[in-house]
């Protein structure tokens, strides 16, 4: 048994690695990244958002997803508008060419849980529930973070 074999944070990192890893070989001929799909899939399935509501859906930081959306919007996809009540807000929707991508699209959450060996929902549903649960645990608490010994 390896030295990390028992650690959940390799754990996690190495199946977040692989399933980057795995999107990727999907969405190469779209030309999108695994955020920007994410983006779209938001999109489709939740039809237009404002800014900041998809930051809140996605868990980024406008400085993470403002070049995602300008990318995206530069490939013809998306489309950007500023409410007229408040210049601040911006709506995001899809293109005709961005709602074109949601068939040709729609397999890849599938086909990339049957490339990483998760073949039935239950099982799916039951990562989900768990990774779900240690993603939304609140900040580590200071009383067990070791201390350094000079």
């Amino acid at each position: 048994m390896g030295a990390t074999d028992r650690m959940l944070c390799f754990a996690l990192y190495s199946a977040s690695r692989k399933t980057i890893r795995t999107y990727r070989e999907f969405l190469d001929p779209w030309n999108l990244t695994y955020p920007q799909y994410l983006v779209l899939y938001v999109l489709w399935n939740q039809g237009p958002q404002t800014v900041r509501k998809l930051g809140e859906e996605m868990e980024l930081d406008s400085g993470t997803l403002s070049p995602l959306v300008k990318r995206l919007e530069q490939a013809g996809y998306i489309s950007r508008h500023r409410t007229p009540e408040d210049e601040r807000v911006v709506n995001i929707r899809l293109t005709e060419a961005g709602e074109q991508l949601r068939e040709p699209l729609s397999r890849i959450p599938r086909d990339v849980a049957a490339a990483m060996g998760v073949t039935d929902d239950a099982t799916a549903s039951g990562l989900i529930r768990s990774l779900r649960q240690i993603g939304h645990q609140g900040p580590a608490s200071t009383s067990h973070t070791p201390t350094r010994k000079d």
